[in-house]
């Protein structure tokens, strides 16, 4: 029996992908339209590249957005490899079913129930909505997938490293930053990409959560675009689209880097044993 794929099994990736990827590459051709018709195309122009950049609002939405997703994906990936470890490590522990019900909740959790939720929270204990409230809220969805990633990791990693360390009098603070940060730290640079990209990306929580001078991209965005998509729209999501497929690239490059290097220090390691 032939074995490869079918033309049908090339013919739905095929269409997946352009179902995703052609109104992506509209929107980028259209960022650079000289036309104020989104829809008209009337020759090739950065005019609206330099109006975006003359448009106030939408500078200090993304300068709150950026930030946000900073402050969170530092975070989380803290926190997240924090949860991560003690899922892994320390086997039946007294609440671990709560506590890891507790982390992978908003996994499945729909983002209305999870804003809604938060911003209860915040009203009864009398905080203030805001810059802090968002970013509170999106550690709070985000540690879970970089919890995931790191663990993903851990469950395979090799016990021995961490034991010939300690046999050899390395304490064991040092040897988590020596032995096993180094080894995991595609992942966790993973999770940290992955939860900078739910934070930059979020607008049902941030709308629960948000408070007067917090008004993140997506929100300003979909503000706009509610009384129609303009030109600076379509530039400023091209920038979004350009600044996360930088990010990719560079995580990409850095985690093949951390796998080569980790490859050849076992081989080394090897041949000298």
């Amino acid at each position: 029996m032939r074995k490869g794929l079918s033309w049908f099994n090339v013919s739905s990736i095929a269409l997946g992908f352009a179902f995703l990827y052609i109104p992506i590459i509209l929107l980028v051709i259209y960022s650079f339209n000289a036309s104020r018709m989104v829809t008209v195309w009337a020759g090739f122009s950065t005019h609206w590249y330099w109006q975006l950049f003359q448009n106030q609002q939408l500078l200090d939405a993304a300068w709150v957005t950026l930030r946000v997703a900073f402050l969170t994906a530092t975070v989380a990936t803290v926190l997240g490899t924090l949860a991560a470890i003690t899922l892994t490590r320390y086997g039946r522990f007294t609440g671990r079913t709560l506590f890891s019900g507790m982390v992978y909740a908003p996994l499945v959790m729909p983002e209305v129930i999870t804003g809604l939720s938060l911003l209860l929270l915040f009203v009864a204990i009398g905080l203030d909505r805001g810059f802090w409230t968002i970013t509170l809220a999106h550690i709070t969805f985000t540690l879970c997938f970089v919890s995931v990633v790191v663990q993903s990791r851990l469950v395979t990693f090799d016990r021995s490293l961490e034991e010939a360390a300690l046999d050899l009098g390395c304490p064991p603070f040092k040897t988590f930053f020596v032995v096993t940060l180094p080894i995991i730290l595609p992942a966790v640079i993973s999770g940290w990409m992955l939860a900078f990209t739910l934070s930059l990306d979020d607008l049902v929580i941030a709308s629960f959560t948000t408070g007067p001078g917090a008004t993140t991209l997506p929100m300003r965005i979909y503000s706009q675009v509610r009384l129609g998509v303009t030109p600076e729209i379509n530039a400023a999501c091209t920038i979004l689209i350009a600044i996360v497929t930088v990010v990719v690239i560079f995580v990409s490059i850095m985690t093949k880097r951390q796998e080569i290097e980790r490859q050849k220090a076992e081989r080394m390691a090897a041949a000298e044993g």
